[in-house]
């Protein structure tokens, strides 16, 4: 769902992504008036995590556990850029939470508070 990074620093990860008029999901989400379904927003904030998990905790898989109070604001149409954000809390017993934003033109169109299982090298973790 991300494009690209674009900022990366300590507790911080934006990305993005324009979402072009052709993606097959439009066609059926919804007929005659396309909308990006919420869930694809809130998977590119998962990814958006994982990246910064990926490289900055230097882990080797991240897994998306838990999404509370997800709220969707404004409809995300066709050819928008869309930025993802995500400010990262602390990280407890391989959990790492994360406040996440997405917004378009500068407009917050959704937003969610993101768990992530972080499996870190020689620590917790879970079997292949």
């Amino acid at each position: 769902m991300v494009s690209r990074i674009f900022e990366l620093r300590d507790g911080y990860v934006a990305g993005l992504r324009t979402f072009r008029p052709d993606e097959p999901f439009f066609a059926g989400h919804f007929p005659g008036h396309p909308v990006v379904p919420g869930v694809l927003l809130i998977e590119g904030l998962a990814q958006t995590m994982a990246y910064y998990a990926l490289v900055q905790e230097s882990a080797p898989e991240v897994f998306l556990v838990g999404v509370d109070r997800a709220r969707f604001r404004v409809r995300v149409e066709p050819g928008a850029e869309v930025i993802f954000e995500v400010k990262t809390g602390e990280q407890r017993f391989g959990l790492l939470t994360g406040h996440g934003r997405v917004s378009v033109s500068g407009r917050t169109v959704a937003e969610a508070t993101l768990r992530g299982f972080v499996r870190v090298p020689g620590g917790l973790g879970v079997s292949p």
